[in-house]
């Protein structure tokens, strides 16, 4: 049975992926019958390239997607597979900036109230 997964490449804790046809016994990283892309899941902007044509013939003739070709497919084709994020605040810093608030909201809270005359 024909499998389509990633093939792992690269050097060590810097891994670019192969997106490949094989057999599904055969090795992860063995002999493979057709590339159809990659996907650089380290590098500061990710890569995914991947040959949809080629894909959906290999799928039309039987091969079956492992789960993770699947999702990264899915992605490719939403047309925008990895959107910006927006930074987010650490815990540390939401709880200094919470923290911060209280702190001015306390003395505008005493301002405005007003003290009572004391009688004398």
């Amino acid at each position: 049975m024909l499998k389509v997964k990633l093939a792992r490449f690269g050097k060590k804790n810097q891994p670019h992926f192969r997106i490949v046809v094989n057999e599904a016994r055969d090795k992860r990283d063995g002999s493979y019958v057709a590339i159809l892309g990659h996907y650089i899941p380290s590098s500061v902007i990710k890569v995914l390239e991947i040959k949809l044509a080629e894909y959906k013939e290999w799928l039309a003739k039987g091969a079956q997607p492992t789960e993770t070709v699947a999702s990264l497919v899915k992605k490719f084709e939403s047309g925008n597979p990895f959107p910006e994020r927006k930074p987010q605040l650490s815990k540390k810093a939401k709880a200094k900036q919470a923290e911060a608030k209280e702190a001015a909201a306390a003395p505008q809270a005493e301002e405005v109230a007003p003290e009572a005359p004391a009688e004398a």
